[in-house]
């Protein structure tokens, strides 16, 4: 049987790229309001590719009446008494941001070496397109009862999915979810995703002058306000690199090996550049807090003039371990701005957005199945549990609205895919063997 599947993957393989180069081409760019004819599009070249699989349903819904983000809901039963799985991805993409950064045209797919290139050539039309080869395995002969649902938003942070999921709970129930929205361990090594951390972000601006006064009449006295957030910036780390906000939740990490020069490469830090923070390297990038700064609003240092500057504000962009809470993290970074901020100055700290931590109980049938599926999609390499430094604040929402459902997060990616950036690829024979994996998964599932 698994034979028969492998090599009915390769057969349909030709097809499914044309259809997931079809989906690169729509310009589905959530966060750009001119492009969001182009988000409608791509919703609707989706739900034409299920309705062509003959799903029993079909429906573009939104969770606002005024023009929501689209997303597709499809149904098609299996055999009855089978278990149901929910199959979800995004159809939305990333800006593609300067052309000139890439080697190829973004919303061209273009194949270069192992790769396919484009934006949402793997973050996530090719999850789409994973979830609709692994159905077409099966044809009309579905080992389970399927539903589709293929988000518009997750790019700009799944805004509206906890509406989504509300309004259309009963449909969207199931005994397993597979979300395909994240990614492999290396080329050739399978994973499951099993944590990923939170997300706060926050503006903190610091005001020391009613006005800009000069710097030669008031030097010396008076503190200006970008040295004084520089001051309260560099609190927030101790001399090692670790966060050293209060109150912050760490926790322990999947043992796993992450050798020097690969995070080396991966990460594309310049030589000579040290590691910060202390403890094993995948905690620091998984299950500990981690804290940047994203953004400065000051003076452009061309044509600055020789002025005190009355206020200056920084983007705190702090990734929260998976057991913490956006709450409690949001109020940990509140008190250490305000018991550090230095020399009186008034301190204005402003959320801009939260995304909790997930952390996934990976055991039971359920898991079991895809384990079985994994290492046999990759000739007997068993999936790696592997933990994410990112955040996907929606896969709480699916635990939070389905406590009963076994959530398995997969994803086609790997550690050179540049998900987000210039020059996206997704590494073919990878791909084939994600479809190959999902395939089998439905099997397992249905047996």
């Amino acid at each position: 049987m698994s034979n028969d599947i492998r090599a009915q993957v390769q057969q349909l393989l030709p097809a499914l790229r044309r259809d997931l180069e079809d989906l690169v081409r729509i310009e589905s760019v959530s966060a750009d309001p001119a492009r969001a004819g182009e988000v409608q599009r791509s919703a609707e070249a989706v739900a034409e590719l299920f309705r062509a699989e003959r799903f029993d349903s079909v429906e573009i819904v939104s969770a606002r009446e005024d023009g929501g983000a689209p997303a597709v809901i499809a149904h098609k039963a299996g055999p009855e008494g089978a278990p149901t799985v929910l199959l979800y991805a995004h159809h939305d993409v990333q800006p593609e941001n300067d052309h000139a950064d890439w080697d190829s045209p973004p919303f061209e797919p273009t194949e270069r070496g192992e790769r396919l290139y484009g934006r949402g050539a793997a973050d996530d039309k090719a999850g789409i397109a994973a979830h609709l080869g692994a159905l077409r395995v099966f044809g009309d002969d579905l080992p389970v009862s399927v539903t589709m649902f293929i988000e518009g938003e997750e790019e700009m942070g799944s805004e509206s999915l906890p509406d989504l999921l509300r309004a259309h709970r009963d449909r969207l129930s199931a005994d397993v979810i597979v979300i395909a929205d994240s990614g492999n361990w290396d080329i050739g090594e399978p994973a499951l995703t099993t944590s990923l951390r939170g997300l706060v972000r926050a503006d903190v601006e610091v005001r020391t002058l009613t006005h800009a006064v000069h710097s030669g009449m008031w030097g010396g006295l008076v503190p200006d306000a970008l040295m004084t957030l520089s001051r309260l910036i560099a609190s927030l780390h101790d001399d090692e690199g670790n966060v050293a906000v209060a109150g912050l939740h760490a926790g322990p990490a999947a043992d796993v090996e992450y050798p020097e020069a690969r995070l080396r490469a991966e990460s594309g830090v310049n030589p000579g550049v040290e590691w910060i923070g202390s403890g094993p390297v995948v905690e620091r990038l998984w299950t500990k807090p981690a804290l940047s700064i994203t953004g400065l609003d000051a003076p452009k240092v061309a044509g600055a003039s020789n002025t005190l500057i009355p206020a200056a504000r920084a983007r705190i962009s702090m990734r929260i371990a998976p057991g913490d809470t956006t709450q409690n993290a949001v109020e940990c970074l509140r008190r250490h701005c305000e018991q550090h901020v230095p020399w009186g100055a008034q301190l204005q700290f402003t959320v801009v957005d939260t995304g909790e931590a997930t952390a996934i109980d990976a055991t039971g049938p359920a898991y079991d199945a895809a384990r079985a599926a994994f290492a046999e999609a990759w000739d007997g390499t068993a999936p790696v549990d592997m933990g994410v430094g990112g955040s996907i604040p929606f896969i709480a929402e699916f635990l939070e609205a389905f406590p009963q459902a076994s959530v398995l997060v997969t994803g086609v990616e790997d550690p050179d895919t540049r998900a987000h950036g210039a020059n996206e690829g997704l590494h073919l024979a990878e791909f084939e063997r994600v479809v190959l994996a999902e395939a089998l998964l439905l099997r397992n599932l249905g047996a």
